[in-house]
């Protein structure tokens, strides 16, 4: 089962934000860290229908019992999945949109048994989206008439009625991609996003660890927990200059650290529990970039790196969701990104014991 905020609690964490508000993402600073897996599936075929049918064959090859146990092997507190990135085609049946424009979702209902299963075992599940107004995942936005008058309602309306299918199985959001809206735009996606459980925490991302230019405040002033979204670290701290675009002046420094021609790099670490009003939170690729102008290998860190900017994080009270690579043919994380967060796992309850 999973714990409340009283059984779990760590005194040091605030469970209320600075404006008085309740902090609902205080778990995620209480617990150890989070993983996400990017299961973002591009089928094949020549027509719909075959690409519909092997989006049900590669859907119904994930193994979620094992995902799961791999999850739960790391003792990682929380889980990030993907319902669609890019593609145009959804991991987890959808029958809000199947009614609108069939083909683009699987007939397996692959989210909710993930949550059941994390549950279980104790975990909490955050759902992935592209934001409402970006243009990933075209299908989707052209099935809810993306541009027109009453889209946004419409893109509301989708995700609500995919809440209260999942109801207390899904215990938060991600969404990438975000710009300015006022706060009445925010709260009513915040509402639809907690039509099934009114616990769930969400996050709306302006890449702003990365390339906001220096403005690390969340894109939206009243979300949850920071979406913080990161390309590099370097000597166990985040990069924030945006290393753009790929082969572009992107030089090898002499002591073998990526560089931007003519630009200094930029480094930044959190030194509170809250960045404005929200939960510091912060997503980092291992293994797999977010990038495309900074190679895979850039993302990969030693142990004594990535424990020590984690350890870092965790004593100010922030928290952390790392993202590694997933085999689309069977839904498993590889083995050694597997391995480095086993062992990222062991350092965290290795603290946590020590301090008792």
């Amino acid at each position: 089962m999973i714990c409340t905020l009283a059984e779990c609690a760590d005194p040091l964490i605030k469970t209320v934000k600075p404006d008085g508000a309740p902090n609902r993402a205080a778990w995620m600073a209480q617990s150890g860290f989070g993983v996400m897996t990017h299961y973002l599936i591009s089928p094949q075929g020549n027509s719909l229908a075959e690409k519909t049918a092997d989006l049900n064959r590669i859907v119904d090859a994930f193994d979620v019992e094992a995902y799961a146990k791999q999850i739960d092997e790391t003792q990682a507190d929380w889980v990030i999945f993907t319902l669609c990135q890019g593609t145009g085609f959804l991991s987890s049946r959808c029958e809000f949109l199947d009614k609108l424009e069939a083909g683009y979702t699987p007939k397996r209902d692959l989210i909710p048994e993930i949550g059941r299963e994390l549950h279980e075992r104790g975990k909490r599940l955050i759902i992935y989206l592209p934001g409402a107004h970006t243009g990933a995942d075209p299908n989707v936005k052209r099935i809810l008439g993306r541009g027109g008058d009453g889209y946004a309602d419409r893109h509301n309306a989708f995700v609500r009625d995919y809440s209260q299918r999942l109801g207390r199985s899904c215990d938060g959001w991600w969404f990438d991609s975000c710009g300015q809206q006022d706060n009445t735009a925010w709260e009513k996606e915040m509402a639809a996003c907690r039509a099934g459980n009114p616990d769930s925490v969400v996050a709306f991302s302006g890449a702003e660890f990365c390339a906001s230019g220096g403005n690390l405040k969340p894109v939206c002033p009243i979300e949850d927990y920071h979406a913080g979204e990161i390309h590099l670290l370097e000597d166990g701290r985040i990069r924030t200059d945006f290393i753009w675009p790929p082969g572009e002046g992107i030089v090898i420094s002499a002591d073998a650290k990526l560089r931007k021609a003519g630009q200094a790099a930029q480094y930044y670490l959190p030194d509170s529990q809250f960045i404005g009003n929200v939960q510091w939170h912060c997503l980092l690729p291992i293994d797999l970039t977010f990038n495309p102008a900074v190679p895979n290998q850039y993302c990969h860190y030693t142990d004594k790196e990535l424990f020590l900017f984690v350890d870092r994080v965790k004593s100010v009270g922030g928290a952390v969701t790392i993202n590694v690579p997933i085999d689309l043919t069977n839904g498993h994380i590889p083995q050694d990104s597997h391995a480095q967060l086993v062992r990222l796992g062991r350092h965290l309850k290795s603290d946590r014991d020590h301090r008792k």
